[in-house]
Parts: C-alpha cells; structure tokens; sequence
C-alpha cells in the first residue's frame, strides 16, 4: 500500500513527520511488516534523530552546515542560490529513504526516536514523501 505525504517547508530545519508516519500506518492496517519512506528531492533528507531534547538536533543542523558551508568556491552549480549544492551535498551525506519495521501495527522506533524530514534549503515550498508499507494483516 502506498501513500503520498506532502509536506510544507519554510526553512532549512528538522520537521517532525512521525505522526503523519504513524497515520498512514494506522489506515493500512498491517500488524505485521515494513515501512519504506522514499524523499522526492535531491536537497532534503530524511533521517532518524533525537525526538525528545530540540537541542540535539539544533547542534546536528550546526555541525553540518560548519561541514558543508555555504559560498565554497569549489561550487559550480550555483544558479539556484548559495544554499542549492549545499543542499546537494547534505543529502548525499544523510538518505533519501528509510525502513522502519512494523510490530503489532506500530512503528518500531526507540523511545527517543522520531522520523525527521531534513530541509537544507533556505525557503522551501513543498516536499514529498513517498510511503510504502508491506505485511500482513
């Protein structure tokens, strides 16, 4: 069973989608299986982080955006904005799909654990993930 999630975006940030994971879940009743997420776009990510404490994900946006600065003269792709190969690059580093097992029609996820779409533009619109789920009923 698949579904479409469309996600609005302002910023480059961490955006909580568990919820909206966990929904589609819900309305596919499967008790036992897999979840595959697949991201749409090559200048966002998809990761699982820290759900609990803001800071760390706030420390993790800084580590990477000290890793992969804006401005690099190495850049040549760099019609859409300082921010576009950056946010190439980003991606490549973290993933554009996930797989979350599913036990007894629930998401297996740590207690701290949460579903992050990862904006690394600046001004954004729309994202779309992709939500794919197998198994039995």
């Amino acid at each position: 069973m698949n579904y479409s999630l469309k996600l609005s975006v302002g910023r480059q940030g961490l955006y909580d989608i568990t919820h909206k994971v966990a929904d589609c879940v819900a309305g596919a009743e499967v008790d036992e299986g897999l979840v595959t997420l697949f991201l749409r776009h090559t200048s966002a990510s998809l990761v699982i982080q820290e759900n609990a404490d803001p800071s760390a994900r706030e420390d993790l946006e800084c580590w990477m955006n000290r890793l992969v600065p804006e401005d690099d003269d190495l850049y040549t792709h760099t019609l859409e904005g300082p921010d576009d190969m950056p946010a190439h690059i980003k991606s490549a580093l973290t993933a554009t799909n996930l797989s979350i097992p599913l036990n007894e029609g629930k998401l297996v996820l740590g207690p701290w654990q949460g579903i992050f779409l990862w904006e690394h533009r600046h001004c954004r619109g729309d994202r779309e993930v992709i939500v794919n789920i197998m198994g039995d009923g």
